[in-house]
């Protein structure tokens, strides 16, 4: 590589990842174009949560009607369970 210098500036001038490492420093690899991070840290293409947030959609677990109608489960079991006391 005799005679050949490399133009190092733009690779040394870009904006950095903003995430911390494990050992509490500042990640020092380039960010990702566009992002604030590294393609190691949340920057690569695909990241993320998908378009629409599919991720806070409701599986209807703890929706008011499925809370109340367990409790009334519940409620009906150990109504039978003293009954079967009773009954022995």
């Amino acid at each position: 590589m005799t005679g050949h210098t490399r133009n190092t500036l733009p690779m040394r001038a870009s904006p950095r990842c903003g995430a911390m490492t494990r050992s509490g420093t500042a990640c020092r690899s380039p960010a990702a174009h566009g992002k604030a991070r590294c393609r190691m840290h949340g920057g690569a293409p695909g990241c993320g949560a998908p378009p629409g947030n599919r991720n806070a959609r409701k599986h209807g677990r703890f929706a008011g009607e499925a809370i109340s109608e367990r409790r009334q489960i519940c409620s009906l079991l150990d109504e039978a369970h003293k009954l079967l006391k009773e009954l022995t």
